[in-house]
């Protein structure tokens, strides 16, 4: 079936409150009820890096470091681009210790 996942409905279920505690436009007391869930469910939440790459190889993982960084950049670069949204980029660039 074209689409189809092997993930479980658990999975499905653990991945959305996982959206739901990163997602900027989620009231904190739903992210702590998310959260809960979670623990109650036993899921640790991990961070970011390491659950983006989750079942990857070190290839891959270098791949995707790189197609990210090279997003970033090109925000920096973008006159469409905020203010905001730039130094968001450019605290991002730090993290991955790639600089302008």
């Amino acid at each position: 079936m074209p689409g189809a996942s092997n993930c479980t409905h658990e999975e499905h279920i653990a991945a959305g409150l996982k959206a739901s505690i990163n997602n900027p436009n989620v009231s904190d007391e739903a992210k702590q009820r998310a959260s809960q869930r979670l623990k109650d469910a036993g899921v640790a939440m991990q961070s970011r890096q390491v659950s983006t790459h989750q079942g990857k190889g070190p290839n891959e993982t270098d791949a995707h470091d790189h197609h990210v960084i090279g997003g970033l950049k090109a925000t920096l670069k973008n006159p469409r681009v905020s203010q905001e949204a730039k130094e968001s980029a450019r605290q991002k660039l730090h993290e991955f210790g790639a600089f302008e």
